[in-house]
């Protein structure tokens, strides 16, 4: 389980030293997602990115639509210092046409608190980043109440654990077999569930809300040795970080050495790639109750 308090401590802080080798990992995911995210994203109006982490939805979408102020919000305050890095070196480079300055901006801090001197958005946007909510009705109610009526919420989670290779292949070298439930939990699969999901949502206030299944491309190696890579990025994130802590120096040992098997199986083309399956999630906001 990975709660809200992780990321703005420990979580957040290994995910911000490791932020080039997530976002390659996650390049797949952003794409499907910021495809569906210009499908229904306004012209002008103010949109906000939840779990913004470095920035990269948020600075995806004010690229896509230059008339909308765009907020990026995230819990971890070295995400968004990377993210606040970011955007002013697309605000520095001329030839990206981005004016960065003013439109964009990364704030830190809980989105229910964050949300509301916001409102009223027009579009609220979130890669991977709303499956940590400790009571995710309170927090998706939040989001609902900060939204113009009408305006779209966009988000990507993943689907079930064993939907994905990356985790199943994993949970095999660390020698679990965890199974998805129906039950909530904060974490990377907290709303796996394509029920639970859509009951939260309506229950927050969010109406029509659907999901589309992709597939995508999971990139966690590459470089001169791309399994070392890889090794590298699987100790300090995923499910195998926190086994890989807890051992001792022989099942350490062990355990990479199955890791490492693991990914040796999966080399093509100089990466070493697995598959995640995610959901695409679209709702709209109702009139204020």
């Amino acid at each position: 389980m990975t709660s809200g308090a992780d990321w703005s401590a420990r979580v957040g802080a290994t995910w911000a030293a490791e932020w080039r080798r997530t976002e390659r990992a996650f390049a797949d995911v952003a794409r499907v997602l910021d495809e569906a995210i210009v499908a229904v994203a306004p012209d002008f109006g103010r949109a906000a990115d939840v779990g913004c982490g470095v920035g990269c939805t948020t600075l995806a979408l004010a690229a896509a639509r230059p008339g909308l102020d765009v907020t990026g919000i995230d819990l971890a305050a070295p995400l968004a210092a990377i993210a606040r890095e970011r955007a002013a070196a697309l605000a520095r480079d001329t030839k990206t046409g981005h004016d960065g300055d003013r439109r964009v901006d990364f704030l830190v801090g809980d989105a229910t608190a964050v949300l509301p001197p916001l409102a009223p958005l027009d579009l609220i946007v979130s890669r991977h980043g709303v499956m940590f909510f400790d009571d995710p009705v309170t927090s998706f109610a939040a989001m609902a109440r900060a939204a113009r009526p009408g305006a779209s919420l966009v988000f990507s989670c993943f689907r079930a654990r064993e939907e994905n290779d990356w985790a199943a292949a994993l949970d095999a070298a660390v020698g679990v077999s965890p199974r998805s439930t129906d039950a909530y939990a904060p974490g990377p699969f907290g709303l796996a569930d394509h029920a639970l999901t859509q009951n939260v949502l309506a229950a927050a206030g969010w109406l029509d809300a659907t999901a589309t299944r992709h597939d995508v491309r999971y990139v966690v190696g590459a470089g001169d040795d791309p399994i070392a890579d890889a090794l590298a990025f699987f100790r300090c994130i995923g499910p195998a970080a926190s086994a890989l802590a807890a051992a001792t120096p022989d099942e350490r040992a062990a355990i990479e050495r199955r890791i490492v098997a693991a990914l040796a199986a999966r080399i093509c083309d100089g990466t070493v790639a697995f598959t995640a399956a995610i959901w695409i999630w679209v709702a709209h906001a109702g009139e204020p109750s």
